[in-house]
């Protein structure tokens, strides 16, 4: 039946977020860390991804200029999949695989972070604003499936990876937007401190 088919949806995802709780914790705080001394030095985030991992990059990036669940001041962040006029011309004056590491040259800089969301494809568009972030003296912090491949390979020891472990996309994105909040959550009660009732947004 449909419904049980809908339940089971929910299971799954409830039991890998569970199994992920535990393993994923020491890399997320991590990740928090390197996002805190990116803004508090004065530096920017730029985040990239692809597909349904392009849309979780704004969404990062709205909330972290605006507002998570708490007033505070607004945050330097930029995603690099929301300019269609750039994404175009890149891609036509010089190749797909440009479009976010020709962004992150022009705009990176030393201090800067770069967020990249790959719990899907890990194509040579990611890995090659990885390498272009390394170039600017960045911090890479990546969200990616169970297996990093090559982007893996290009990080750094100063870098943070956080791997989801499951092959279902589904599952690996839902994991991706718990992490996302639990990101941002992380920086608000670091600026913060502790909010014992999350003020609601719109």
């Amino acid at each position: 039946m449909l419904s049980q088919r809908i339940q089971q949806h929910f299971i799954d995802s409830a039991d890998l977020n569970y199994q992920c709780a535990q393993l994923l914790a020491a890399p997320v705080e991590a990740a928090v860390h390197a996002l805190l001394a990116c803004v508090t030095s004065g530096g920017k985030v730029l985040a990239c991804g692809l597909g349904g991992s392009a849309a979780a990059a704004q969404y990062f990036t709205a909330s972290f200029v605006g507002r998570f669940e708490r007033d505070r001041p607004e945050l330097a962040a930029t995603a690099l999949s929301a300019d269609t006029t750039v994404l175009t011309a890149l891609a036509q004056g010089f190749e797909p695989r440009a479009v976010f590491a020709r962004q992150v040259r022009a705009m990176g800089q030393t201090g800067d972070l770069l967020l990249v969301l790959a719990v899907g494809s890990n194509g040579e568009s990611l890995r090659d604003a990885v390498s272009a972030a390394h170039e600017r003296d960045m911090t890479v912090v990546a969200i990616t499936g169970p297996r990093p491949g090559p982007m893996g390979a290009l990080l750094k020891d100063t870098d943070v990876l956080v791997s989801v472990p499951h092959d279902r996309l589904a599952r690996a994105q839902e994991v991706q937007l718990l992490t996302l909040h639990c990101l941002l959550d992380g920086v608000d009660a670091q600026l913060l401190g502790d909010s014992p009732e999350p003020e609601t947004s719109a």
